[in-house]
């Protein structure tokens, strides 16, 4: 599931951190002749027993389908991304941890109201 990681409280990431899901960014490219592209996806969000790799197989298959035509670098940035993507995506939970433990509430104040973590890009 694509998140909109910006509107998610801080406590329903810690919640989904105690369930044991991960947050993922896939990496992807795109070539034009001499020109080759390439990027990361948004931030996913991985529950537990779900398979990383399934999740970014639309980046694997953009990559393959469109990343090789570029000279010199679309086969190599088209095998590096193939090959991140394959192997799960790039882990950013840790980043995630580290973000929401900065984003605690100020003296347990009313625990309806819920703080919005800010996002800055992580890549």
């Amino acid at each position: 599931m694509k998140i909109d990681i910006d509107n998610m409280s801080v406590s329903e990431i810690r919640q989904e951190l105690r369930n044991g899901s991960c947050f993922i960014r896939y990496r992807f490219c795109f070539s034009l002749l001499f020109f080759t592209f390439m990027r990361s996806s948004g931030i996913y969000l991985i529950r537990d027993g779900e398979s990383r790799a399934a999740k970014g197989l639309r980046f694997t298959v953009l990559t393959f389908l469109a990343g090789w035509w570029g000279v010199p670098w679309g086969p190599v940035y088209s095998i590096r991304s193939i090959k991140t993507n394959l192997r799960g995506g790039i882990d950013i939970t840790e980043n995630v941890k580290a973000l929401v433990q900065t984003q605690e509430p100020e003296n347990n104040e009313d625990p309806e109201k819920e703080d919005t973590l800010v996002f800055l890009k992580l890549f």
